[in-house]
């Protein structure tokens, strides 16, 4: 505070109220004191190439402050964070050709978790190799498994047990 302007104070007191802290996406509520970009990766489903995207075609510059824009961007933001797959290249969505449906979608927030499992379940059921390896927790994508992914506790082998069991049986085969 100067002694010039005595106002200054209450006008950053103003503009820090304007900001709304919470921004509600569907079903998730993203931080408002971000930039646009970052916010809206908080998003389930939505990554950084996919908010800079939605960010170009809402007309938002991707750096402004989420919380500080007005509500018709806001809601502009949220249409396009909806139709963000027909807006995109079949590729860029992430559920592409459904196995009932044959379309592809972009999903979102909880609804992404929920067509995964559904995927995942479908998998299961029908014995498809990826079931498979779901049922009984290995490696899906083709990852080397032969040094990785180990769930039991034994690491290697156990050279003292074999020298203890070598050692009885040397015992049992004196007497």
């Amino acid at each position: 505070m100067s002694a010039e302007d005595p106002n200054a104070g209450e006008d950053a007191d103003a503009e820090e109220e304007d900001i709304r802290y919470f921004v509600r996406i569907g079903q998730t509520d993203l931080d408002g004191t971000k930039s646009v970009e970052r916010a809206l990766t908080e998003l389930n489903g939505i990554g950084h190439r996919a908010a800079r995207i939605i960010a170009q075609q809402a007309g938002v510059d991707r750096r402004a402050v989420f919380g500080k824009l007005d509500d018709d961007v806001i809601d502009t933001v949220v249409e396009h964070v909806e139709s963000f797959a027909d807006e995109v290249p079949e590729w860029m969505t992430n559920h592409q050709k459904d196995y009932f449906t044959g379309e592809s979608s972009h999903e979102t927030g909880n609804d992404l978790q929920l067509t995964r499992r559904q995927d995942i379940n479908r998998m299961k059921m029908i014995d498809s190799y990826r079931g498979v390896r779901h049922k009984r927790g290995q490696k899906v994508r083709g990852q080397r498994t032969k040094s990785t992914g180990r769930t039991e506790g034994t690491i290697g082998v156990n050279v003292e047990a074999i020298k203890e069991e070598q050692a009885e049986a040397a015992e049992e085969g004196d007497e």
